[in-house]
């Protein structure tokens, strides 16, 4: 159907340069040294480049189009929204990755996706430190830098490098220390690299083999459609609750090629199973 605003690729070129000049504003903000720490729920890291991003990428989504819903970690985390979606909606992680940031590190990312008819439509991943963009629009491919990507061919599980990460809450940690032991046995090794957006994208070009991580729907929803463009299989290893969409379910996420992909899967239900 015709958009109102113009075409998916005009949101696609819309989101795309929403996320370098929202990039621009979190390298400025570190180079600026002023970062501010503080911790949502006593553990998870929030700069004030988080909240500025946020407050950035928002308002211009609103003057653009201000009939569309907008779910954001920082400014609107109700996730109720994304189950029963009616208008078009925005899902932004404004620094996927903070804890890399305001560490210095150079691995963090901007992470948009567009939905609309209940479909992910747009997604763009944008880390300003390497200048790499990540980008897809559905069923038009995956991109980086305008360069067509392609999941690896890695075959064998042996041979796989997997990613995966931790949460801030320490309670949570106990299933995941049989699974980590599990993949380091079984494959060739694991990354925790510190952006689930960006493992995604990585695991989109070919960087990694496979990736396996419960996580919160803004750190994942354009990244994984980027995947999908891609060539990888996404899904979970955990049964998805009835009456959930899939696509939106943020638990025991798994990804990966679609070879290693039965095969991770396998080995992660059979170490909760055991």
């Amino acid at each position: 159907r015709q958009h109102p605003e113009g075409s998916m690729s005009d949101i696609l070129l819309f989101t795309q340069a929403l996320a370098r000049d929202a990039g621009k504003l979190i390298v400025d903000e570190r180079a600026a040294a002023a970062l501010t720490h503080e911790y949502k729920n006593g553990d998870e890291l929030v700069t004030n480049a988080d909240i500025k991003a946020d407050q950035f990428i928002c308002e211009a989504i609103a003057r653009q189009f201000p009939g569309h819903q907008i779910l954001s970690e920082e400014s609107s985390p109700d996730l109720g929204a994304v189950q029963k979606i009616t208008t078009p909606l925005w899902i932004i992680d404004p620094i996927d990755g903070t804890v890399n940031f305001a560490h210095g590190h150079n691995h963090s990312a901007i992470s948009i996706a567009y939905v609309e008819d209940a479909q992910t439509k747009v997604g763009v991943v944008y880390n300003p430190f390497s200048e790499e963009l990540f980008y897809a629009e559905s069923g038009k491919g995956a991109f980086l830098n305008s360069n067509p990507i392609s999941v690896s061919s890695e075959a064998e599980l042996r041979r796989s490098l997997i990613a995966t990460g931790f949460p801030y809450d320490k309670s949570t940690l106990a299933p995941m220390i049989p699974r980590l032991h599990a993949v380091l046995a079984n494959c060739a090794d694991i990354r925790r690299i510190g952006s689930a957006a960006l493992d995604i994208c990585f695991l989109a070009m070919g960087r990694l083999d496979g990736y396996y991580e419960s996580l919160s729907i803004w750190d994942f929803a354009a990244a994984r459609l980027i995947a999908i463009e891609a060539g990888a299989e996404c899904g979970h290893f955990s049964e998805v609750p009835p009456g959930i969409d899939p696509q939106f379910y943020d638990r025991d996420i798994l990804i990966a090629n679609p070879t290693i992909y039965p095969l991770l899967r396998a080995l992660l239900q059979e170490v909760d199973n055991a």
